[in-house]
């Protein structure tokens, strides 16, 4: 399927460049929506200055529109996005991009009649060729560890120069720097530093030591390859 529309370079190349200095892009689920301005100033605070709110709860939009109205210097996503109204919530709340788990033409072309940058999730060639075709070359790897990790996430990105890349779904400190050391990967999503456990307990201070710990790992990758078919 063939958009006609497509995404103003503008949007959706500032909010790549400015994951691409992140590195890593928190994952959070969040039930209460009274923790929210607490966790993003951790996240703030521990060098992350990002996340990725998944709609899997139904506090996610509140949450989002909480962060946003209490100032905090986040960029702030919206993740698990599947319809597009979800979309619509999600930009009234204040999401600065979404995120989907996999490549739906009608939440694609939504989001880019409105402008909202959007990268839908991909495991496999005939999605990457369908994301191309909606003129989309920032795209989500996902599952990642699932679908074979680095070795599966090099074989995929050889033939597509043009793609980079985000790789979520079973990231964890150990093999972070194995996606980031990929020349056309430019974030990796992860949930390790703010579980929805630890949000529930309040574990603010831990969390910015995890954020913090983060970064620094992101910070002391090796060199990305450029070399084609290096993702």
């Amino acid at each position: 399927m063939t958009s006609t529309s497509q995404p103003t370079p503008g949007a959706q190349e500032r909010v790549a460049r400015e994951l691409r200095a992140l590195r890593v892009v928190p994952v959070i689920t969040i039930n209460d929506p009274a923790h929210a301005v607490a966790l993003a100033t951790a996240l703030v605070e521990g060098g992350l200055p990002c996340a990725e709110i998944t709609f899997r709860t139904a506090g996610a939009g509140e949450a989002l529109r909480r962060i946003r109205d209490a100032g905090v210097p986040l960029l702030a996503g919206a993740g698990t996005v599947l319809t597009p109204q979800q979309a619509d919530a999600a930009r009234d709340a204040g999401a600065r991009f979404v995120v989907a788990p996999g490549l739906n033409p009608a939440v694609v072309e939504h989001c880019l009649g409105m402008e909202m940058p959007v990268f839908p999730g991909v495991c496999t060639p005939s999605e990457v060729e369908r994301a191309l075709a909606l003129g989309l070359q920032t795209l989500k790897f996902f599952p990642a560890e699932a679908m074979g990790g680095v070795p599966f996430l090099k074989a995929i990105a050889a033939p597509y120069h043009m793609v980079d890349w985000m790789p979520t779904g079973g990231v964890s400190p150990q093999n972070l720097g194995s996606y980031l050391a990929l020349g056309r990967v430019i974030a990796c999503g992860g949930s390790w530093m703010a579980t929805p456990e630890m949000i529930a307990k309040g574990e603010f201070t831990t969390i910015r030591e995890e954020a913090a710990r983060a970064a620094a790992l992101a910070g002391t990758r090796s060199t990305p390859s450029t070399e084609a078919g290096q993702a």
